[in-house]
């Protein structure tokens, strides 16, 4: 897995402080973004951040570039509806040097099991490479083709809705593959917005767990960040 922050709101936390405080200014917001000092811009956003008054972080937002991940992850992350996506398509790429899949760590620890992925992957991925040869279009031969399959995308989420996804998916209760992408995207958003990422996280992180009797039964900081 690879994730890269290709794009983000300059001064994030200034833009978001900026909105905020216009509704409550005289001047427009371009004087705000001039003029607010650092001690302000802390100001407004522990208020904004301390009554809950989120919408204001949607003026920030961050683009991020993510390979190596399976398609059974993008399907999870597709979930998160407030956001824009890009996927590599398997209509128009065509695998011509083989299919390249992710192993979950669970079934790589078990021979048996691992043997087991690796021949239904090779059976299916010799078979995709059979019907393209045939002249089968690649968005029918990509029927074949399984979760584990790589994929390549392109995210952008604003600060709000990270929030919420830092929120269900670095959580433990998370799919693992998912889990990781969750939290490396954490630690690059984190130094660019620390005061409004500083209790990002799963819900442990701000005091109680909202998974009730689903729980993992573990205290932040002690969860697992694969």
């Amino acid at each position: 897995m690879h994730v890269e922050l290709l794009y983000h709101t300059p001064d994030p936390e200034r833009a978001i402080a900026t909105a905020a405080r216009l509704c409550y200014a005289p001047v427009g917001a371009a004087e705000l973004m001039e003029t607010m000092t650092d001690e302000r811009i802390r100001s407004v956003l522990g208020t904004i951040m301390g009554s809950g008054h989120f919408s204001t972080l949607e003026h920030a937002s961050f683009t991020f570039a993510i390979d190596g991940v399976s398609r059974a992850l993008t399907h999870q992350l597709v979930r998160h509806r407030i956001a824009s996506y890009n996927q590599q398509s398997q209509r128009y790429v065509k695998f011509k040097e083989g299919v390249p899949v992710v192993k979950p760590p669970k079934v790589a620890e078990d021979e048996g099991a691992s043997r087991l992925f690796d021949e239904a992957i090779s059976a299916a991925t010799e078979a995709y490479a059979k019907l393209v040869e045939a002249g089968i279009p690649a968005e029918d031969a990509r029927y074949l083709l399984p979760n584990a399959t790589e994929s390549k995308i392109v995210v952008t989420m604003n600060a709000r809705t990270l929030h919420h996804f830092f929120a269900e998916r670095c959580c433990n209760r998370a799919q693992w593959e998912i889990r990781e992408l969750a939290w490396r995207m954490l630690e690059l958003v984190k130094p660019l917005a620390p005061f409004v990422f500083a209790d990002a996280g799963p819900g442990c992180v701000r005091g109680h767990c909202p998974e009730r009797k689903m729980t993992c039964g573990t205290p932040y900081p002690k969860v697992v960040r694969v």
